[in-house]
């Protein structure tokens, strides 16, 4: 029997387009499945929006008009104690605002607090189930300097860099500077929590690393100079499951116009198909020995995070050494990263419908255990007791 799967998407992120397209992908072959699909969408200024209109890509391409005839909703506890969707707009003399069934939510969103754990925090107080990685792994997977720090404690190569906070940029920039160039002749400037490849940039000079540094810095207030890998190769491997079983799945090589993969690259090629229109090798064309290795760190590092569901690890390679490094993981991977998966022998329907039963069994294992202690601390006992430590101290 089918499902009550609320697929939401959009977000208050650079990424926001991206993660339209991930909602409408997931969103259409989840209903091919036999499933009932609320679309929830999460506009750039944060409104909390619903309709049946919302699963045409057709109707993103006025956000204005599609704001207005959108009804703006939120979650809710019912009278039988089940969260639901309701619509919160005006409703007139004969109509009443509908409240929606959700028996699984489908998180579909790319960067910020789609994904870094803010809306599955919101689905947490809820109780709601939910697709992905839960708060730990969303959060930490966010964070490229903290994932770094962990990926090195479990003895998976990284590369060197240096921790740039807007403050230190403005009090220091002279001594930033130099520490930078030290890393080497070329570098790598990056947002810390941002995907996509938005505000990416590799810079030589120290013109070149300026700019690249004032212009991250407009995406975020924390940033990391990467000592550039070169002559650079990027693997990238999904894995899916969760703490107690996971897989990983082929390796691929992006293609870019340059050696680092551009946000142009990744999702301005065909219409409406998101990370899928990016140029790719699947497999591969690497050695078994190193798909293997990439393979292994993948599995690890994703497994030591708690991580769930289906996620993207990326990796650095040095085209001449073979020597690979982690770069970074996506807790929710453009497009769910189905056609690594497809290469895998997992249809994309056979894909969302394994996100559907990992976030399940994640909430029937959380609902298993004791959630609040029979006891209270309200009683005319305790109050006594409290009252009575009053004035001490």
């Amino acid at each position: 029997m089918g499902k009550h799967i609320l697929v939401a998407f959009g977000g208050v992120s650079p990424e926001h387009e991206v993660s339209v397209i991930t909602g409408m992908q997931a969103a259409h072959t989840l209903k091919d499945s036999g499933n009932t699909i609320i679309p929830l969408y999460i506009s750039k200024s944060g409104k909390m929006l619903t309709g049946e209109h919302l699963l045409e890509l057709e109707e993103f391409k006025n956000l204005k008009e599609l704001e207005a005839k959108s009804k703006p909703c939120c979650f809710q506890i019912d009278t039988f104690g089940k969260t639901v969707l309701s619509e919160t707009g005006k409703s007139g003399l004969f109509s009443k605002n509908k409240a929606y069934q959700v028996d699984v939510v489908l998180a579909a969103f790319h960067g910020s607090d789609g994904e870094n754990g803010g809306f599955q925090g919101l689905c947490e107080s809820f109780n709601l189930p939910y697709s992905g990685s839960g708060l730990l792994a969303s959060s930490v997977g966010m964070d490229k300097r903290a994932c770094k720090i962990h990926a090195a404690s479990l003895g998976i190569p990284v590369v060197e860099d240096v921790f740039i906070t807007e403050q230190q940029w403005i009090d220091n920039r002279d001594e930033l500077l130099k520490k930078i160039q030290e890393l080497g002749p070329s570098v790598v400037i990056k947002p810390m929590r941002l995907g996509s490849s938005i505000g990416v940039k590799k810079a030589s000079t120290e013109d070149e690393i300026s700019l690249a540094i004032e212009t991250a810095f407009r995406y975020d207030s924390h940033l990391l100079a990467e000592k550039a890998v070169s002559p650079l190769m990027e693997i990238n491997c999904s894995v899916l499951g969760d703490f107690e079983k996971a897989e990983a799945s082929v390796c691929e090589q992006p293609l870019g116009t340059d050696e680092s993969l551009t946000f142009e690259d990744k999702y301005m090629g065909d219409e409406g198909k998101g990370m899928a229109s990016a140029t790719r090798l699947i497999p591969a064309p690497v050695s078994d020995e190193l798909t293997k290795s990439i393979q292994d760190a993948s599995v690890k590092l994703f497994k030591s995070l708690d991580a769930s569901g289906v996620a993207r690890l990326d990796f650095l390679v040095n085209k001449d050494t073979l020597e690979f490094y982690f770069n970074e993981i996506n807790t929710i991977p453009g497009s769910f990263s189905f056609y690594l998966w497809d290469k895998t022998d997992v249809p994309f329907s056979a894909l969302m419908n394994r996100l559907v039963e990992l976030a399940l069994k994640k909430h029937r294992q959380k609902n298993g255990r004791i959630r609040s202690y029979e006891t209270n601390l309200l009683s005319n006992k305790a109050v006594k007791g409290i009252k009575g430590l009053k004035g001490k101290g």
